[in-house]
């Protein structure tokens, strides 16, 4: 045992909720390892570099056929963190940046890790573009639109001009990432979401199914249990 007194030990711990070291479980006052660690463990069963390395091929796959940037995130400290990111060859297009942390309520990514995971709702919703969802209510609606037809779609709503579409991947009963593209307006226009949307969502269950495969059901249920 650590022989430091209750004030000490709160405010360690809560440096490293901070920092992505661990995190507090939904629903109650215990924490428990958080998403940072699996950047470093090669051994946890699915780590980010393991988890990067399967959906690389099914991301190269993605721009191929939609003409966009595709890329994987996971929820980190609050935002989405994106892992991987693969360019397309087109000269104008939208780069998501590897390592890059950005909003949960205001992209693809990240709605879709609100909507089908246990991951807090941000408090507050702060307004990007005149179509940046900024009501709780309409948000939540939002999201239950988006746990309906499978994925998400940033709509201009983080950057005028560009818009993103995303779907979830799934392994042990829960929502472990998110995967889309993400592209020009004039582009990606409004009469083509389903169509990309589609081939999103195909990539997406590639993927979950590969990871369903390589690792079969793991011994500890997953941290990002899936909402209903």
């Amino acid at each position: 045992r650590l022989q430091i007194d209750k004030s000490t030990a709160s405010r360690l711990v809560q440096t490293l909720a901070h920092y992505g070291w661990v995190e507090r479980a939904v629903g109650s006052r215990r924490y428990r390892i958080g998403p940072k660690f699996s950047m470093f463990s090669q051994n946890a069963p699915l780590s980010h570099n393991r988890l990067r390395d399967m959906a690389r091929p099914i991301l190269t796959q993605l721009v191929a056929q939609t003409g966009e940037c595709a890329h994987i995130a996971v929820p980190m400290l609050g935002g989405v963190y994106v892992i991987d990111d693969v360019e397309t060859d087109a000269v104008l297009r939208v780069v998501s940046g590897i390592g890059r942390t950005t909003h949960l309520h205001c992209t693809a990514l990240g709605k879709v890790l609100l909507a089908f995971s246990d991951l807090d709702l941000p408090q507050e919703l702060p307004r990007f573009t005149k179509r940046t969802i900024t009501d709780s209510q309409q948000f939540d609606a939002e999201l239950a639109h988006v746990r309906a037809q499978g994925f998400a779609l940033d709509d201009e709503e983080l950057n005028e001009g560009v818009r993103c579409i995303a779907t979830p991947i799934h392994f042990a009963g829960g929502c472990v990432a998110a995967v889309g593209i993400s592209g020009p307006a004039i582009r990606v226009t409004a009469d083509g979401v389903p169509r990309f949307a589609e081939m999103v969502v195909r990539a997406g269950a590639e993927l979950s199914d590969a990871l369903k495969v390589s690792f079969g059901p793991p011994s500890t249920p997953s941290l990002m249990q899936r909402k209903t």
